[in-house]
């Protein structure tokens, strides 16, 4: 049994650092720190290493944010922390009838490469992603 649960927590702790880990500077390739620059200058940020992404982390005019780059420097998304307030009736609604008695612990707007927009709730260690249009898409772990 004690096998077992060693078993357990090592897969978890795999399957975690497998997900997303903080990389240092100097490990991020040189085409998407040119691309960040290009997009974001004179931002700092700290960066993590998601799948076969790179993802900056950083602040700007007073917002929390990241944006996630392929190994090749092409912008995927950027994501902006928004107040729970700010997302859609149709977002908040749709949280209050499926998760009764749950609140949202963070949102954000995601504006993919392509100029898609999509809202983001937190819920229960889960990311409930919606449309621009406040339409549920899909559950994804947090």
């Amino acid at each position: 049994m004690k096998n077992i649960i060693s078993l357990l927590i090592t897969g978890c702790i795999i399957t975690l650092a497998a997900c997303s880990q903080r990389i240092d500077d100097s490990k991020v390739p040189s085409p998407v720190k040119s691309s960040f620059a290009k997009d974001f200058p004179g931002v700092s940020s700290k960066w993590e290493k998601e799948k076969l992404n790179y993802e900056a982390n950083f602040g700007q005019d007073g917002k929390t944010m990241s944006a996630l780059y392929d190994g090749n420097g092409n912008r995927q998304e950027t994501e902006t922390d928004i107040k729970v307030s700010d997302l859609p009736t149709p977002v908040q609604d749709y949280i209050t009838n499926n998760y009764p008695g749950k609140k949202i612990k963070e949102a954000a707007v995601i504006t993919k490469a392509n100029g898609e927009v999509n809202y983001e709730a937190e819920v229960n260690d889960m990311d409930v992603l919606f449309a621009q249009d406040g339409k549920f898409i899909k559950t994804a772990k947090d």
